[in-house]
């Protein structure tokens, strides 16, 4: 099992920034990519972000540019840097990681308004 511990969520205003972190432990040596992903209400969840255990990156087209993924491997820690944030970001931010399964935090809030 993993457990995921996300943190760095809140209200900021639009052209804001913010940094999330997720912090995975348990059985974690298989995981082989860590990720962000969003949702508002009525839609689909989608991809934000990504990163391998090799560094490799992809994002969602939406944020291209804005966000940057990383990944603090002695930390087991993978955050999300998001800059020029808009209105349309806002949304509950779920972390995830993936070995033979996919595991989920529990979300963190994100609200850009002014």
């Amino acid at each position: 099992q993993v457990q995921l511990v996300e943190s760095g969520g809140g209200l900021v205003q639009p052209g804001g920034s913010l940094r999330l972190a997720c912090t995975a432990s348990g059985s974690i040596v298989r995981i082989y990519v860590m990720g962000w992903h969003r949702q508002v209400p009525g839609k689909q969840r989608e991809l934000v972000a990504a990163i391998t255990s090799g560094g490799a990156t992809k994002y969602g087209g939406s944020v291209k540019g804005r966000f940057t993924i990383s990944r603090d491997g002695a930390k087991n820690t993978v955050y999300l840097q998001m800059n020029s944030l808009k209105p349309e970001d806002t949304a509950v931010y779920y972390c995830n990681a993936e070995d033979v399964r996919n595991y989920w935090g529990q979300g963190t809030q994100v609200t850009v308004s002014s």
